[in-house]
């Protein structure tokens, strides 16, 4: 391997000689970006459409063909809004003019500042700690499905067909080491791309299955209410699933949290809040479409029945090949959603390495390694350890709590309220100077105290759920 000595993607090479930026370089002196509404859409997509949407179908058989459609829109128009008002905190104090700040938690520093930072980084961090550990559990699922699938194609529907998930984790985690590292965010334009096309691929055969059982005629019960008290449920367990399915949705809308390393990939040309807003609308507009029809179609289709996970609860048995796409499809998906998510992660812990051992080689130094047909790829000690660790970790943590729909409600749950609706609202307050007690400051207060409540229900209706788990599960038990 030759050695070289090269600056790392998180940290900032600063300005040309006299202050000059050169053709390769941003106004910030770091390499030009050159993301477009289409890769953002593409990130916002792979981000949001994640494993949420297979979830909904149970969450509308919660609340009812009445709450279960409100409650999507609600969460839809409120992500919307607040990425727009997170959008023009990308820059400071001008969102057009002023200076970049590259993480969510710059971001902060920067309009509101003091302990709101570091509540800011618990908040964010260990979101995304989550949902990388909440997406190992369910592309495990997809991977067991297909053969489950295949099981039950070759003997029959009323076969167990017991199949562990943990040697499917480790595939999972073997891949994300690989992808890993790739240094640069910015380079995994692609990964999003190919990623938001299996998404859609997914959603639609789900759907399309979903339209073709309810055209069959197959006798379901659905009511306004979903779920009913005394038949499906008891009465607590109707509120505590209620208040889960709640929190299955907010989880469905969570990428606030990679919004503004999103931003961070944008062209400096034309303005990137701009480009950003267009770019939320059109992702935010699309996975709601989507996600009312796999939703109420899904619903429709299983009725008060319907899984926790519409392609792998076994709904669905037939053609199981098709099938067995759909669940390769979020595998895939998956695959780059992780990537979209942790590499936020990769760059906070990377940058606090640099600052504090800037001279240590083994953080900064670099080794250019020729790999056959794929030209010189380099590798960098910290970043081969830390983020091989880190998908390890991980994935332990999945194989000792994989319950998809528990988990997801409350990932969900703890990130909505903080990073979607609170740190928004607040630093548009404090960007704009909004007049305290002024209508608008009220109805945004309210907004925000609402969602407070809405994230704390969900939270506790998932904690039960999960509490409920734990009772009968047997870690790393393959029975």
């Amino acid at each position: 391997m030759a050695k070289e000595k090269t600056t790392m993607f998180i940290e900032q090479p600063g300005m040309l000689e006299n202050g000059h930026v050169g053709k390769n370089f941003d106004d910030d002196g770091r390499d030009k970006r050159t993301g477009t509404v289409l890769t953002a859409s593409a990130h916002i997509i792979t981000a949001v459409i994640g494993s949420g949407v297979l979830s909904l179908a149970w969450a509308i058989a919660q609340l009812g063909w009445v709450a279960g459609p409100a409650v999507l829109m609600a969460f839809s128009f409120i992500t919307y809004f607040t990425s727009t008002l997170l959008a023009d905190c990308y820059r400071s104090p001008d969102p057009v003019t002023g200076k970049r700040n590259y993480t969510y938690m710059e971001v902060v520093r920067a309009h509101l500042g003091g302990v709101k930072v570091q509540l800011c980084g618990i908040a964010q961090y260990g979101n995304l700690v989550g949902v990388t550990i909440g997406y190992t559990i369910t592309a495990s699922i997809s991977m067991v499905a297909v053969k489950r699938s295949n099981c039950f194609h070759k003997n029959g529907h009323d076969v167990k067909c017991s199949i562990s998930n943990y040697p499917f984790m480790s595939i999972f985690a073997v891949i994300q080491i690989v992808l890993s590292q790739i240094p640069n965010f910015h380079k995994l334009s692609w990964l999003s791309i190919v990623a938001a096309i299996m998404s859609f691929a997914y959603s639609s055969i789900g759907l399309g299955l979903s339209i073709a059982k309810v055209v069959g005629g197959e006798p379901v019960r659905t009511s306004l209410t979903g779920v009913a008290v005394g038949v499906d449920v008891s009465g607590s367990e109707k509120v505590w699933r209620t208040f889960q399915a709640i929190g299955d949705i907010a989880f469905a809308y969570a990428y606030s949290t990679v919004l503004i390393e999103i931003q961070d990939t944008l062209k400096s040309h034309p303005a990137e809040n701009k480009v950003m807003k267009r770019a939320s609308l059109a992702g935010v507009t699309t996975t709601t479409f989507f996600y009312m029809l796999c939703g109420c179609v899904g619903y429709g289709a299983f009725g008060n029945k319907a899984p926790g996970n519409f392609l792998t609860g076994f709904g669905f048995y037939e053609p199981f090949w098709l099938i067995d796409f759909a669940n390769v499809c979020i595998a895939i998906h998956l695959i780059g959603a992780y990537q979209v998510f942790c590499q936020p992660i990769f760059a906070f812990v990377e940058g606090r390495c640099h600052k504090r051992w800037p001279e240590s080689k083994l953080v900064t130094s670099e080794y250019g390694v020729d790999i056959p047909f794929l030209g010189v790829f380099r590798v960098n000690f910290l970043r081969l350890v830390w983020r091989t660790s880190y998908v390890i970790v991980t994935a332990v943590v999945a194989m000792i709590f994989p319950f998809f729909n528990d988990f997801v409600g409350l990932i969900g749950a703890a990130s909505f309220y903080p990073l979607t609706v609170y740190f928004p609202i607040e630093m548009h307050i404090a960007q704009t100077k909004i007049p305290k007690y002024s209508f608008t400051w009220i109805w945004l207060k309210i907004l925000s105290w609402t969602c407070l409540v809405v994230s704390l229900v969900a939270a506790a209706g998932s904690i039960q759920g999960l509490s409920q788990d734990l009772k009968t599960y047997k870690p790393f038990n393959t029975q």
